[in-house]
Parts: C-alpha cells; sequence; structure tokens
C-alpha cells in the first residue's frame, strides 16, 4: 500500500486523475496541499483527505511513500525537490519544469536520493500512440525521418479550464511560457523519444489573435536532425478539432498517423499508400493510467515508458528552452553538446 500526498490543485488535471486514484486498492490518498482554500475545500469534501496549506506542515503530520504535483510548472519543480529529498517518490504533470534549470535539478536530485521521478503525458496512455511508437522503434517504416504533432484548441479559457488553472497558464513565469511550453512540449517529447536530441532549434510564436495576453497565443517549434526534421505547433486560437493531436510518425517504408485518445492508428506504405487501419492491441494494466504505471514501476522497480522517463523529459525541457530564445531572438539555437540523462 502506498501513502500518497498531492501538492498542489491548480492543474486541472489533477480531478481527472483522483477517482482512480482514490479507487485503486494499491493507494491510500492521505493528504493534500493547496494555497487556494476552495480548492482545500473540494478536495477534503469530495476525497476525505487531510488538508494542509503548505507541504511543509503536510510533512510534519503525515507519513507518505510519494506524492502528486499538480501545481504551475515553476512551483511544481521546486516542490517537487523538496519532496525527494524528504523521501517521497514523485509523480509530476508534464511537461516537468518552467525551464530546464528546474527540470535538471529533478533530476540530480532524484538521482541523489534514489526517489523514483515520473512525468505524466496525457497522450502516453493512448492505445495508438503507444502501438505508434513500437512500431517505429521496432523499424516497421523504415528510418523514421520526421514527427509532427499539433496541439490546438481555442484557448485555456474558452476549454473551460478552472481560473485556478488560467491564473498560472497565462503567466509566462510560473508556466515558463504560453502556448509554446503548454503545447509544443508534446512535440518535443514525442521527438526526443523516437529520434534523440536535435542538433538545433527554431521556434516562432506570436500573439496572433488574443493580443492582449502577456504570453504567446500561437508557436511553432522545428527541431533538426542530422537525417531529420520534426515540428510541434501548439495553439490556442483554433477554433476546429479536425486537424489537432494527431501523432504523425513518418519513415522511408511508411507513415503513422495516431487518432487522439482511443482513436485509430493508421499505416500508409507502399503498397498500400492511402492507408490501412492497424489493429492496436488492448494495453496491459499498467499502461492504462498513470497511477497504474506509477504502481507499476514503483512495485517492480521497472523502468517508465519512454514518454514518461524525466531523462527524456529533461531533453524535451531543453528543446523548449531552446525554442525560446530563438523565438526571442530569430535566430537558430544549437543545443549544447551535452549528454541527456536517460
Amino acid at each position: 500500500m502506498i501513502r500518497m500526498g498531492l501538492i498542489g490543485l491548480s492543474h486541472d488535471h489533477v480531478w481527472d486523475l483522483l477517482p482512480d486514484m482514490a479507487a485503486n486498492e494499491h493507494v491510500e490518498l492521505v493528504a493534500a496541499t493547496s494555497t487556494k482554500p476552495p480548492l482545500l475545500e473540494r478536495i477534503g469534501k469530495e476525497f476525505g483527505v487531510a488538508t494542509f496549506t503548505d507541504s511543509t506542515e503536510m510533512a510534519a503530520s503525515q507519513q507518505l511513500d510519494a506524492v502528486c504535483l499538480f501545481g504551475d510548472n515553476r512551483a511544481g519543480a521546486e516542490e517537487g525537490v523538496k519532496a525527494l529529498e524528504r523521501g517521497w517518490h514523485v509523480l509530476i504533470e508534464k511537461p516537468l519544469a518552467a525551464d530546464l534549470a528546474g527540470a535538471d535539478q529533478l533530476l540530480q536530485t532524484a538521482d541523489t536520493t534514489g526517489k523514483r521521478l515520473m512525468v505524466n503525458w496525457p497522450i502516453a496512455w493512448w492505445p495508438g500512440v503507444q502501438h505508434a511508437l513500437a512500431l517505429a522503434q521496432s523499424g516497421e517504416i523504415g528510418e523514421v525521418w520526421q514527427v509532427r504533432y499539433r496541439a490546438a484548441h481555442q484557448g485555456p479559457k474558452e476549454m473551460g479550464a478552472s481560473e485556478y488553472f488560467c491564473d498560472w497558464l497565462y503567466d509566462p513565469n510560473r508556466n515558463g511560457g504560453g502556448a509554446l511550453m503548454d503545447y509544443c512540449c508534446y512535440g518535443a517529447v514525442l521527438s526526443r523519444v523516437l529520434l534523440g536530441r536535435p542538433h538545433s532549434v527554431t521556434a516562432v510564436t506570436g500573439n496572433l489573435v488574443k493580443t492582449g495576453l502577456d504570453a504567446e497565443d500561437n508557436a511553432v517549434l522545428l527541431m533538426q536532425y542530422p537525417k531529420a526534421i520534426c515540428i510541434a505547433e501548439a495553439s490556442w486560437t483554433q477554433i476546429d478539432k479536425a486537424t489537432n493531436y494527431h501523432t504523425q510518425i513518418y519513415g522511408t517504408e511508411g507513415t503513422l498517423l495516431a487518432e487522439p485518445g482511443n482513436g485509430r492508428l493508421l499505416l500508409a506504405t507502399p503498397k498500400n499508400p492511402e492507408g490501412k487501419e492497424v489493429d492496436v492491441p488492448e494495453s496491459p494494466a499498467h499502461l492504462q493510467t498513470p497511477i497504474a504505471h506509477f504502481l507499476h514501476a514503483l512495485d517492480n522497480d521497472s523502468a517508465f515508458q519512454p514518454l514518461c522517463r524525466p531523462g527524456h523529459c529533461r531533453d524535451a525541457q531543453e528543446i523548449l528552452e531552446a525554442g525560446i530564445q530563438s523565438a526571442t531572438t530569430g535566430a537558430k539555437v544549437d543545443l549544447p553538446q551535452l549528454a541527456g540523462m536517460d
């Protein structure tokens, strides 16, 4: 039985994960912290946990094995370091941190303490994405030469995000950026998993529609490899849903297209250029939800699935930081030739 705590409740993803966490017979949901009284009141009422205004108070009165972090990107990284130092395993929401320094500190602390650090990506639990990655990595479509992912909606507020979520998503300091940090991160981590660390990054951002925001509402991130070019797109102003959340992987012998959620997986080859639907196997229980996967890895001392590994996510953070620099200067950014951590 894992005694679990929550740090921060301002990231709306927490309310999607809580029912699964509470229903898991291997988890005892013990306590939660937040600086927002209404959120503490809600979680106390709905899940009956002890509530605190900060993690120091929680640590003083509760014996925990692990924590899930659902605050803003900057505070999440800072709290993650403290949690690891307290001897707690950590599950943190994507993209890992607000900047590369925060990501590096998390990885260094996890390495020093020997505690586990996992990053939750919603797309990591989509069966089509899991199978597409497996097929691509097995050589089914030959050598991968492009990964493309577009994440887009009308904007956090327009899509129903809570006031607490919007409060920091629109803040470049606490988020680490705007649409680029929020949504280009998906393409960055997919490209990192399939192709490694790019040699250079170029990005363009802008306030194309929501001109009153402090953060950009649209971004395009270009990653260059010796024999590949990968693209991550982000928008907080897109009206339709026809073109978003599709994972596209292009190889020398085929193309894979994974539709969002439990959608189809299509494979195009020279013999079937129009594409055909691929049967997607049912994911094992430990690959169906972040909580199940986190517990499975803790129980078996096993590796996290590739998208959730902190080393890959650290390198995705490096890509994002280079993108922010490129968008600011208008120049391509060559990445430092430093070894990433797997």
